[in-house]
């Protein structure tokens, strides 16, 4: 459908021919209109294919097409025809009824003009410049002398908004148009008509205000609500149609240019649509910067203030009322920063803020959020930059908080109490116990409680308990057991770094490498283990109770498990396995290594090493040959390397740890 035939009688969709009695001269005068129009369509396709034809070939130049005078009056003529047939099909009367919106009807026109702009939309930048000329805010010298005090970054407020590269803060023309807003010139509104009369158009207001509809005249726009737009069209296409429908939207918005000036990140004129804030045109222009102010930005329009901008009303409080919608040639000019403080410690949010005023101790809290759920409620600590007081922090009760004004330079300290490590033989502590235990379950225990006495909380022990292999597993013990094991790498990794200055093994360059390679994916695999917190406990192999005097701490899990009946015999050996034990005729470690078949010709002898079920490790120089195998011992047999290098201690580590699964513990008796 074109826009020539957008608003066309019911008769017509349905085919109906109306009786030539009642409008003879309209059919008449519809005849002469579409043999002119078909006639013209007929003579511009010839003209346009013998200008083709006519036209010298060139392989030198490329052309470009260019929008002609003639064009432009063929196309004013093409509309002034449409128009013309839309009067003759529009001289329809019909009753005007109120009704739904209706399905749009898009013609190809409107396709084209719909893709043009969406291509257009992509394309445009928002700045009058290269993207990658933008710049993002550096902090000031406030916000330095803050990151030195404390140790670690704090950030002005608001300044977290604008750091995101490609965040695109303009408000989207394809956003639902408030009902205040103000039809204005170069706005686009959609009209699409159901009943009596048909179709739908795009029209563009004009510089006057207006748009021009066929048969019905021009309608002025401008200055007209958005909530208003459709009674108005309403009225205006009535006086022509009756018992007709009609839907409207506003499918583009005008582009306004506005400035950005003063203390901004990127300062400068922009292109916005007219439904853009001035909230929105600062944080375009990348916030304000360094020595900028967030508090006190000016709106100028036609060199009158029109509206003082505070933007931590709208960021704390949500507060738009002063966000005024701009208009073209508005200028944003964004002031000096006023004197700035900081807020840091056990707060919701811990920033850099701006005063405006005399502002207090419990104002600044407010802005950071309140303090959190670990502070201090009673006090905070203030640091003053003023060279004439006492030196150090201030200590300011919860009384004061209200009547203490802040100063500029003050730094905020709020304490943290609620995460106080406090004595252990204070704590009352929940402890998991499990395995072969008669009730297993998580039990509350008072302070000072030993551990026997939590046994017997829980029932005592079953009849197949193992106590020489109990486990008791403590988070204090994993991050200390983390930080140890940690601390072990980075020395391997240092001697590995420095092991190819120091080799003077004589292997070639290649196999030096390759060497080092596999250390290094053997260190990395190093660093993925997770040492588990388990607290090698000093018991005998036929105990019948864990120790007394061991002070239990929150979190601790102990786990008694069955009696194990077996011995397990890996690495070098070959016959790697578990072995049955008879404790009616015990053995000794090395008769388990002869049942495994013996140590293989690589095998390295001299290293080998029993880890016993309550944790301990018994090596060779300790007589592990020699000694009684005990139920749930495991026996671990390494190669012997090519070199008493740092790979060998690497090759040692990573084999414990992969097929072993040991802790910490385990690793640290073997160094």
């Amino acid at each position: 459908m074109t826009e020539s035939q957008t608003f066309r009688p019911r008769w017509q969709e349905q085919n109906r021919t109306p009786q030539l009695s009642a409008e003879p001269s309209t059919i008449f005068r519809f005849l002469d209109i579409y043999e002119t129009s078909m006639l013209r369509s007929i003579l511009t396709v010839s003209a346009s294919f013998l200008a083709l034809v006519a036209q010298p070939i060139s392989l030198n130049a490329q052309t470009f097409p260019v929008s002609s005078s003639t064009d432009e009056e063929r196309s004013s003529r093409d509309d002034r025809q449409s128009d013309s047939r839309q009067d003759s099909q529009d001289e329809y009367d019909s009753e005007q009824s109120d009704g739904i919106e209706p399905t749009r009807v898009t013609d190809e026109a409107s396709r084209n003009r719909t893709q043009s702009r969406e291509k257009s939309e992509k394309s445009k930048s928002l700045f009058d410049r290269d993207p990658a000329d933008t710049r993002k805010a550096e902090p000031n010298e406030f916000e330095t002398y803050v990151t030195r005090m404390l140790g670690r970054p704090l950030q002005r407020f608001g300044a977290d908004l604008v750091l995101p590269d490609g965040r695109d803060f303009e408000r989207s023309a394809d956003a639902t148009i408030p009902p205040d807003y103000r039809i204005n010139v170069g706005d686009t509104i959609s009209i699409s008509l159901t009943g009596s009369a048909e179709g739908s158009v795009e029209r563009t207001v004009d510089n006057n205000g207006r748009i021009f509809l066929s048969s019905v005249g021009e309608i002025t726009l401008a200055g007209v609500r958005q909530g208003d737009l459709k009674a108005v069209l309403t009225r205006a296409i009535g006086t022509q149609f009756r018992n007709f429908r009609v839907g409207v939207r506003t499918t583009e918005l005008r582009g306004v240019r506005v400035f950005v000036t003063g203390y901004a990140v990127n300062p400068g004129a922009f292109s916005v649509n007219s439904l853009t804030t001035a909230f929105n045109a600062i944080l375009q222009a990348g916030g304000p910067a360094a020595g900028g102010s967030w508090r006190n930005a000016k709106l100028v329009r036609d060199g009158v203030e029109i509206a003082d901008i505070d933007l931590y009303d709208i960021l704390i409080n949500g507060n738009r009322a002063k966000d005024v919608t701009l208009e073209n040639e508005d200028v944003i000019v964004i002031p000096p920063a006023a004197p700035q403080i900081a807020v840091a410690g056990s707060v919701r949010r811990e920033a850099i803020f701006e005063l405006r005023g005399s502002e207090t101790i419990e104002d600044a809290l407010r802005y950071a959020g309140g303090k959190d759920e670990l502070a201090e409620i009673s006090r905070v600590m203030i640091y003053s930059t003023d060279m004439t007081g006492v030196p150090g922090p201030r200590e300011i009760l919860a009384k004061e908080f209200g009547s203490t004004v802040v100063r500029a330079g003050d730094v905020i300290q709020v304490l943290a109490e609620g995460n106080l490590m406090r004595p252990t033989d204070r704590q009352s502590v929940v402890v998991r116990v499990e395995g072969e235990v008669v009730n297993p379950g998580n039990y509350y225990v008072e302070p000072n409680k030993p551990l026997d006495e939590v046994i017997k909380l829980a029932g005592g022990y079953s009849q197949r308990a193992f106590v020489y292999g109990a486990g008791l597993t403590r988070q204090t013990v994993m991050v200390q057991q983390k930080r140890s094991f940690e601390e072990a790498l980075d020395l391997f990794e240092i001697a590995l770094a420095s092991s190819p200055l120091q080799s003077t093994n004589g292997l070639d360059q290649r196999r030096s490498e390759v060497q080092l390679l596999a250390a290094k994916a053997t260190l990395a695999k190093l660093r993925e283990a997770k040492p588990d917190g388990r607290l090698v406990l000093e018991t005998k192999p036929d105990s019948q109770s864990l120790p007394r005097g061991i002070l239990l701490e929150n979190g601790d899990r102990i786990v008694i498990p069955p009696r194990p009946t077996s011995i397990g015999v890996f690495g070098a050996v070959y016959r790697p396995a578990s072995f049955q034990i008879d404790e009616t005729n015990p053995r000794k470690i090395r008769d388990y290594l002869e049942l495994a078949g013996g140590t293989l010709q690589a095998a390295n002898r001299g290293d080998i090493f029993v880890v016993r079920a309550n944790g301990s490790v018994l090596t060779r120089s300790q007589g592990a040959f020699n000694q009684k195998a005990l139920p749930g011992d495991v026996v671990f047999v390494p190669i012997r390397t090519q070199s008493s290098d740092i790979f060998t201690k690497i090759a040692q580590i990573s084999s414990i740890v992969f097929q072993l699964g040991l802790a910490a513990a385990t690793v640290a008796a073997i160094n």
